[in-house]
């Protein structure tokens, strides 16, 4: 079984910009793709952005694209997020994700989580 840990959360202002960093340990991390959720207080945990397990393809919700940008290395078995231009709405607990399903945005077809990342942006 694959174990996730994130890191690079923190508070920072509108406009401004923070890498998140997802490091995988255990099991081979290459079969995996990899996804990205956030869940703010009193709401659903929600998707941001995949990643196959070769890196080649990516899907993002509407609200990051052009924004946030995915990226993996699976010689460091760590996954990325780059968020740019942070807004007020981004404000939530960053969670990484494994699943073998292809391509998914769904969160009950991740089997395997980390234990999220607070992000905060002030306006």
């Amino acid at each position: 079984q694959v174990q996730l840990v994130e890191s690079g959360g923190g508070l920072v202002q509108t406009g401004d910009s923070l890498r998140l960093s997802c490091a995988a340990s255990g099991r081979t991390f290459s079969g995996y793709d990899m996804g990205w959720f956030r869940q703010a207080p009193g709401k659903e945990r929600d998707f941001v952005a995949t990643i196959s397990w070769s890196g080649v393809s990516t899907e993002y919700a509407d609200s990051v694209k052009g924004r946030f940008t995915v990226s993996r290395d699976n010689t460091k078995n760590t996954v990325y997020l780059q968020m740019n231009r942070l807004k007020p709405d981004d404000t939530a607990v960053y969670y990484c994700a494994a699943t073998r399903v292809r391509g998914s945005s769904w969160p009950s077809q991740y089997n395997v989580w980390g234990q999220g990342t607070q992000v905060t942006v002030s306006s």
